[in-house]
């Protein structure tokens, strides 16, 4: 894998069919706290709008209030980088899921007091992301 893909993301493959790590990944997000604000069927879009083919992929854009709350009252232009993306598609036969990391998108904001935050909203997608 590319450093720049791991520089930005925590992925993995699972063992899991796209369907079931679909749903194992919005369970993990509740219990961590998230909600899904957006849905995006990448697979289903690209269909309708480009007639064109593509793997299953989709785009669950989770967001947890508390932290969200924290993080803007912090830095209020912050509402550009949420949500927080978790993404599941499946490629040649296997399944991956990615999260974005947190910590490494507030670094480009240079605000020290979300530091902390970030780093408690990076283990929690982490924990989801390592149950699928």
């Amino acid at each position: 894998m590319d450093s720049k893909v791991k520089m930005y993301q925590y992925k993995k493959e699972t063992g899991m069919s796209y369907n079931e790590a679909v749903a194992k990944a919005k369970e993990g997000l509740q219990k961590e706290g998230f909600g899904i604000l957006t849905e995006i069927d990448v697979k289903s879009t690209l269909k309708k709008k480009l007639d064109v083919d593509f793997d299953d992929y989709i785009i669950l854009g989770a967001c947890n209030p508390g932290m969200a709350y924290k993080a803007l009252q912090a830095e209020q232009d912050l509402g550009l980088m949420l949500p927080c993306n978790v993404i599941i598609y499946s490629k040649k036969g296997k399944t991956f899921v990615a999260a974005i990391k947190p910590i490494v998108q507030m670094e480009k904001i240079r605000n020290p007091k979300l530091t902390g935050i970030a780093a408690q909203v990076e283990e929690k997608l982490k924990r989801v992301v390592d149950l699928i």
